[in-house]
């Protein structure tokens, strides 16, 4: 029942999200309609360093206690972290088109996150080669550490060391490739930030009850 509820509200507050990121939400001026991608692009972003951070830490917990639940949780917020990678790829392209007319334009940002694309399919690749389950675990596990080492770097140091197509989001006007925002931007920003956290958090731990679930079916056969 709690579940259910927690269901209903999630849902409820991503209408409230659309709503005031479609259709109330003032626009960024220099970036008019297209600053609503913000609302969407930014959290799956902010999604994609969480998953992958979340992912790190399990990785190091499951190489102190060496239990199988931590690999599971470690995968599984890979998963995710990759899905929400892909997305925040996507929503990136399609602002680029509309902002710089075209899909792909190698910017540092851009750059960055195919690269990290790249190393997270290199660490589905890593545990798909390898059939022996404990040491499938530990090279996974000591893979996921170090590609999390990559992330800070690729996310946020170098769009900033180079010079960058992409916008900084602080606020209610361009100024210098920053967007200063208002304080009903900041509430949508801020609330769908919230919102995809949640979404994500919710994503996870169905992920992981489903895995431990079919693990213990698979042991009782």
């Amino acid at each position: 029942m709690r579940a259910k509820l927690g269901l209903i509200v999630l849902f409820f507050w991503f209408v409230f999200i659309h709503i005031m990121a479609l259709e109330i939400t003032p626009v960024a001026k220099g970036l008019g309609e297209y600053t609503r991608i913000i609302y969407f692009h930014v959290p799956t972003a902010w999604i994609t360093v969480l998953a992958f951070l979340m992912a790190a830490v399990y990785s190091i917990i499951y190489l102190k206690k060496r239990n199988e639940e931590n690999d599971i949780k470690a995968e599984s917020a890979s998963q995710i972290g990759f899905i929400f990678c892909i997305l925040a790829t996507i929503t990136g392209s399609v602002w680029a088109k509309v902002s710089w007319g075209s899909f792909w334009n190698w910017d540092p940002r851009e750059t960055s996150i195919f690269i990290l694309l790249l190393i997270y399919a290199a660490y589905f690749a890593l545990r798909s080669a390898i059939d022996h389950p404990e040491r499938k675990a530990a090279l996974s596990a000591a893979y996921s550490i170090i590609a999390f080492i990559t992330v800070p770097f690729f996310v946020f140091i170098i769009p900033r060391v180079y010079s960058s197509l992409h916008p900084d989001i602080v606020g209610e006007s361009m100024r210098q490739g920053k967007i200063v925002m208002n304080p009903v931007m900041r509430v949508t920003f801020f609330s769908s930030l919230a919102g995809f956290t949640v979404l994500y958090l919710w994503f996870f731990k169905q992920k992981v009850t489903l895995t431990i679930f079919k693990m213990k079916l698979r042991n009782m056969e």
